[in-house]
């Protein structure tokens, strides 16, 4: 970063009304927009005296080479600006590299701790505050002593994982716990979980109900005939592969098509036997094209895994899928199972197959065209879906007290 830029940034704003936020991300600032981008890119537009500097979880050679995807490098400090959904001039991403697996690196993380750090100086943020998703940011937190919140998104320590994995996360999550000013969770399970001990605070995820309601042209890339669309991240914690290869399949059979989108994040052994059961994958699409993929779909599906870690989410597609009306039918996970029968129809993974062609059977019935969107067949009063803008102002009320710990 050059003199000049240094110069820049320190003019964005006056030091007295200068607030500055480092976040510790589950996942990088790109086109697919998940819970942090939607809470920071809200609290950006709404405080002129914010910047914050956004860390992504450190790039992982050998895991991506263990997946089969292309090794990519760190990236270095880069601004953010209106292309990413930012304020021009407040806002930056960083993403370390992580050269070595931490059995041969036990260094690796608090390393990477004093280089977020190094940065934030850099950008001139002496006292900011820190933001904690990823449970690795304990290690940010122990190098730097700043004011800290922990968001729990998903509650890693019910997530299958080796024993080590297990004991550094749940090491991680107790200097967390024990350290943070606030605790914020985004589930009723999370607030039993994490609760128990100490105070936190009830988040919620949204979705922006206008983009969501607004009909958009239908994506080229969808097939003819019917279809059910998932969209979010292939991830095995989450996607219960198996019941999707049964739908797939079952679908094919029936001149239907599974259509998933989002990033795969699957073993490539299952994305090929996806695609060989007759799913068509995608992959990741900006989230200003998402609404148009659900609202052309016949049917909504959310084959997810039931168990304690999947218990424990808040999932945002159940918003967004709520927003658009279409017919929703879903294993019996958290968020879904809940929801009246009208709105959501939830099904074991073994039933699942039969459930959803009987729905596109009945959405086709409807005659929508392969042009128009099928949009809204049945969307809900708008007081039941909450929106991003409504947890924008209860996150910032959370820094708030935050800050003046």
């Amino acid at each position: 970063m050059t003199a000049a830029t240094h110069a820049s940034v320190r003019r964005s704003a006056a030091p007295d009304d200068r607030r500055d936020l480092v976040v510790v991300s589950l996942e990088p600032w790109d086109e697919v927009w998940r819970r942090n981008q939607h809470l920071v890119a809200g609290l950006l537009a709404d405080d002129p005296g914010l910047r914050v500097l956004f860390v992504e979880p450190p790039v992982d050679h050998l895991h991506d080479l263990r997946r089969g995807a292309q090794p990519t490098l760190g990236r270095p400090v880069r601004r953010l600006g209106p292309q990413d959904g930012a304020p021009a001039g407040r806002a930056w991403a960083y993403r370390p590299t992580k050269w070595l697996p931490r059995r041969l690196d036990a260094g690796g993380d608090d390393r990477r701790a004093r280089a977020v750090a190094r940065v934030a100086r850099r950008l001139g943020m002496a006292d900011p505050v820190l933001w904690v998703n990823d449970p690795g940011g304990a290690a940010v937190l122990r190098a730097t002593g700043w004011r800290a919140l922990y968001d729990v998104t998903d509650d890693w320590l019910r997530a299958v994982r080796e024993p080590a994995e297990h004991e550094r996360l749940e090491a991680a999550e107790r200097v967390l716990m024990e350290r943070c000013a606030e605790v914020v969770v985004c589930s009723p399970a999370l607030v039993r979980a994490k609760g128990a001990d100490r105070p936190v605070t009830l988040l919620t995820n949204a979705v922006d109900v206008d983009a969501y309601r607004t009909p958009a042209p239908r994506p080229a890339d969808l097939p003819d005939g019917p279809y059910a669309v998932y969209v979010g991240t292939l991830h095995p914690d989450r996607l219960d592969v198996d019941a999707c290869l049964r739908l797939a399949t079952h679908l094919r059979a029936t001149g239907s098509r599974l259509v998933l989108v989002g990033p795969p994040l699957l073993d490539p052994l299952d994305l090929t036997r996806l695609e060989a059961a007759g799913a068509l994958l995608l992959g990741a699409r900006p989230a200003a094209l998402v609404p148009a993929y659900l609202q052309h779909a016949g049917a909504l599906v959310v084959p997810h895994v039931v168990d304690d870690f999947t218990d424990s989410l808040d999932p945002i597609k159940l918003y967004e899928y709520l927003a658009v009306g279409r017919p929703i039918v879903a294993t019996p996970v958290a968020g879904f199972r809940d929801q009246p029968p009208d709105r959501v129809t939830t099904a074991s993974p073994q039933h699942l197959p039969d459930v959803v062609a009987r729905v596109l059977a009945d959405a086709d019935a409807t005659g929508a065209d392969a042009t128009g969107p099928r949009f809204p067949l049945r969307p809900p009063a708008d007081a039941d879906v909450p929106r991003w803008s409504d947890r924008v102002r209860e996150m910032a009320e959370v820094l708030s007290r935050v800050r003046a710990g």
